[in-house]
């Protein structure tokens, strides 16, 4: 297990999480508009920030523009407007049933773009978080519609992180986090003027201007290194597993702001996340070696070895 990736792919669900309550200042805003500020704001702090951390972005070629580009485009641009639209057919809750079960698809598809066979302690263990998660954030209902965009919300999260695996070896985190982010803000830019006006962003009150700061730095320019950082290390399947602990996170930040505490569902959503997280993350005990064996292969000669 990778101490770092872990952490820093702790550090990143949990920000993503804390970014739900922030969130809800903007669903006046022009949507279009404020994403393109927000991943333009966080494309300049990552620019300010690469020299410092000694990281060097390279330009992507040839395929990587078509990776990069999804990753920008599902992840970031889909996900969004599959959210928004998604809410006018279903409740909240029922599309972040859907994308609770990313860490089943990450466990399965992320080690085949690795170039392994997933790992069946793994994808259990994405059950269990699964359904913990599921517990958190509740049920909720939803029409045809809403369900159809509550899977494009599903998929477009996988796609986050899967779409940035076949070129994080050679962009690195930071590298994958920097494009993926300028594209995004590129995307949402034209979106915006077309749909929105060229003077949307005058719109925006104090509040919002806030909350999209918050959203730029942290959970944008932050999370992304830190996540990516994560799924190097742990790789996507058991990265994956992380991804349960931001309903987590969301539901604890709510204690914080609303003073509300969640009832005995969610504190058992909790449980069976940490559960899952501990049966995935935890190293499995190998079984050890009967005494009568070890003292076999101690007398045994070696293969080549000349009897005495």
């Amino acid at each position: 297990m990778n101490p770092r990736g872990l952490l820093f792919g702790v550090a990143a669900m949990s920000l993503v999480g804390s970014s739900v309550g922030v969130s809800e200042l903007l669903v006046d805003a022009p949507l279009f508009t404020a994403q393109a500020l927000r991943y333009a704001v966080a494309t300049v702090v990552l620019a300010a920030i690469l020299p410092l951390a000694g990281a060097r972005v390279v330009r992507p070629r040839g395929r990587e523009w078509l990776w990069l580009a999804g990753v920008a485009a599902t992840g970031l641009v889909l996900f969004n407007v599959a959210i928004v639209r998604g809410v006018e057919h279903a409740e909240p809750a029922a599309i972040a049933v859907a994308v609770a079960c990313v860490p089943v698809l990450l466990a399965v598809v992320g080690p085949m773009l690795e170039h392994r066979s997933p790992h069946r302690r793994v994808l259990a263990a994405a059950l269990v978080v699964t359904t913990g998660s599921v517990l958190v954030v509740g049920a909720g209902d939803a029409d045809p519609v809403g369900v159809a965009w509550a899977a494009v919300a599903l998929g477009c999260e996988a796609g986050f992180t899967l779409l940035a695996v076949p070129v994080l070896a050679r962009h690195s985190a930071w590298g994958v986090s920097f494009h993926s982010v300028w594209i995004g803000a590129a995307m949402f830019l034209g979106l915006g003027v077309v749909v929105e006006g060229p003077t949307a962003a005058a719109r925006l009150d104090g509040g919002q201007v806030a909350a999209l700061a918050y959203l730029a730095v942290l959970v944008t320019a932050v999370a992304f290194v830190l996540w990516y950082t994560a799924v190097v290390g742990l790789g996507a399947g058991r990265a994956g597993l992380l991804a349960g602990l931001a309903p987590v996170s969301a539901a604890l930040a709510g204690v914080v702001l609303s003073g509300r505490v969640p009832g005995p569902p969610v504190w058992a959503g909790i449980a069976v996340v940490a559960a899952g997280l501990v049966l995935g993350l935890t190293p499995a005990r190998r079984s050890p070696v009967p005494v009568s064996a070890r003292a076999r292969a101690v007398s045994a000669p070696a293969v080549g070895d000349a009897p005495p």
